[in-house]
């Protein structure tokens, strides 16, 4: 899963950070209302942890904007403090999928988040498209013009950047750090794995979908020919 961590504690971030993280996770992170909101409007994610007293912009105001402003469904986990009933019930009519009072076990979040993913995944299947390409979030099933690719998870990764970006190019400085992290590669990795998906989802077909911007990164968009 790719998680959103919208959390001010950076000792409560970090925790949560390292815990998902060596489960499999990608986690993304934001320590005020603002800029979560932000990222959880024009990123993909799968779940969000969304804590309730933020600078800038509180939890429920956060949630009740992406849902009835910004009409997303990420599924949403609320962090709070306050175990008082008027607050769970704010936390639900503002659009949180579920609740967890501080403190709280890591392994039981986890586990709730689990259950949001599967919930979520029961209702809608995640599929990015861009042009004839698909690419199936959950399967990781990718598809050209109805023939299978296969690629290896570093691929997928970098395919799942670009297409949730198109057609906006991604720098190659946003590019890696989705990708690796603070751990960072060796300045050719980037180039090496974008020319094995060119091999693999460009060249067996008439048109190219990933673009060079020369000194600023890549992206992906089917273009005219005359673009």
């Amino acid at each position: 899963m790719r998680i959103l961590v919208i959390e001010d504690n950076t000792d409560i971030a970090a925790n949560l950070g390292d815990y998902l993280e060596d489960r499999g996770h990608t986690v993304d992170f934001a320590a005020d209302g603002i800029t979560g909101l932000h990222r959880a409007v024009v990123d993909s994610f799968d779940a969000i942890i969304l804590d309730l007293n933020l600078p800038g912009m509180d939890g429920l105001e956060v949630c009740r904007k992406l849902r009835q402003e910004a009409h997303k469904d990420t599924p949403v986990l609320m962090l709070t403090a306050r175990d008082a009933l008027e607050q769970k019930l704010a936390g639900f009519e503002s659009g949180a999928d579920d609740y967890l009072v501080k403190p709280f076990a890591l392994q039981e979040l986890d586990a709730r988040l689990g259950v949001l993913l599967r919930r979520g995944r029961g209702s809608h299947s995640r599929v990015l498209t861009v042009s004839d390409l698909e690419y199936n979030l959950d399967t990781l099933e990718v598809v050209r013009a109805g023939t299978s690719i296969t690629l290896n998870p570093t691929a997928l990764k970098i395919l799942q950047v670009l297409m949730e970006a198109s057609p906006a190019v991604v720098t190659r400085q946003d590019l890696e750090t989705r990708v690796w992290g603070e751990e960072l590669p060796d300045s050719d990795s980037l180039r090496v794995h974008i020319h094995g998906l060119r091999a693999a989802i460009d060249k067996p077909f008439d048109r190219p979908l990933i673009h060079t911007r020369h000194g600023i990164g890549y992206r992906l968009v089917d273009l005219e020919p005359s673009a």
